[in-house]
C-alpha cells in the first residue's frame, strides 16, 4: 500500500497530548505508524505528530502527540503517514541537537539534506 491509498480519519477524543482518531473500516493505521493533524494557532497552522500506541475497536486508534494539542478540536483530519516517525541521519546530523520528530533544535536546516 502506498501513502497515496491511505485514507484520512478525524479526531474524535483528546486528553492531554492523548489522541482518538477514528477511520473508515478497514483503513486503521498499525501499531507504531505517524499519524499528523494541523492546529491553528495565532492565525497560522502548525502540523503536529503524533504516533498511534493502540488500536481501539476496528476503526478507531489511540495516539500519543508529539507537540501540545492546544487548540485541537474533535472532527479535525488526521493523515495517515503509512511510516513511522523518523529522524535523519547522517554527517550532517553529527554536533546537532533534534526533537523526537526529527527537526533541529539548534540548527532548523541541520540534516535537511540527510537520508531519513
Amino acid at each position: 500500500m502506498t501513502t497515496t491509498d491511505l485514507k484520512d480519519g478525524r479526531i474524535v477524543g483528546i486528553a492531554g497530548p492523548v489522541i482518538d482518531a477514528e477511520f473508515p473500516q478497514g483503513e486503521l493505521p498499525e501499531i507504531n505508524t505517524a499519524l499528523e493533524f494541523d492546529v491553528a494557532v495565532d492565525d497560522s497552522s502548525i502540523t503536529i505528530v503524533a504516533e498511534v500506541a493502540q488500536q481501539i475497536g476496528e476503526s478507531r486508534v489511540r495516539a500519543i502527540a508529539m507537540k501540545p494539542t492546544d487548540g485541537l478540536t474533535r472532527g479535525t483530519i488526521v493523515r495517515n503517514t503509512g511510516k513511522g516517525i523518523s529522524v535523519p541521519v547522517g554527517d550532517g546530523t553529527l554536533g546537532h541537537v533534534f526533537s523526537v520528530t526529527g527537526d533541529g533544535l539548534d540548527d532548523p536546516n541541520a540534516g535537511s539534506g540527510s537520508e531519513r
